[in-house]
């Protein structure tokens, strides 16, 4: 149990790069950070997703859950509230947190919009994570007190406060999470 799970869905690669940060901020508190991404959603099914995404991370299951020491969480804003794939393979879980067998275990969340108040609060809220971060204080993109963010307007890349952000709370995450036993 060393490795923190970055789990997130992306559509158009924001989120993914956000998740991508968090990875070198756990990688920089020298714990191993395992990313794992979710299928899309659809009501229409004409050929099912394959098991394995053609390019990408894996698709998370439950035992990536159960195995990591920490957890990071990352989904695009959608209405003020998460991805519907990420809430969907979320929803499949309840069976862990009912059974505490993710009890403990240190979150963190990290979210993406195409406006600068496109509900990235919010959104992060359904995915709950306390800040004591500085850069909060400096950024004038995305980020929020709840999380890491990046407001991705005409395809602008993260700003250097937002990969701060990003990789803080990927530190944070591992650090907790040796903290506690699960990564040494």
């Amino acid at each position: 149990m060393s490795e923190i799970l970055v789990l997130y869905y992306s559509r158009h690669g924001s989120t993914a790069e956000l998740a991508r940060q968090a990875c070198r901020g756990v990688e920089s508190a020298g714990l191993a950070a395992r990313l794992r991404t979710v299928p899309p959603v659809t009501t229409v099914v004409s050929t099912p997703e394959p098991a394995v995404p053609s390019s990408g991370p894996p698709y998370a299951t439950c035992d990536d859950l159960v195995e990591c020491a920490g957890l990071l969480l990352g989904s695009p804003t959608r209405f003020g509230n998460m991805a519907a794939p990420l809430k969907y393979f979320l929803d499949g879980t309840s069976s862990l947190w009912v059974s505490g067998a993710l009890a403990g275990k240190p979150a963190g969340v990290f979210t993406s919009t195409t406006t600068q108040h496109g509900g990235q609060e919010s959104t992060l809220l359904t995915m709950m994570m306390p800040y004591t971060e500085p850069a909060l204080t400096r950024t004038r993109g995305g980020g929020s007190p709840y999380g890491a963010g990046h407001v991705s307007a005409d395809g602008v890349a993260l700003t250097d406060d937002e990969k701060l952000l990003a990789q803080l709370l990927g530190r944070r995450v591992a650090e907790l999470a040796r903290r506690l036993g699960g990564g040494s």
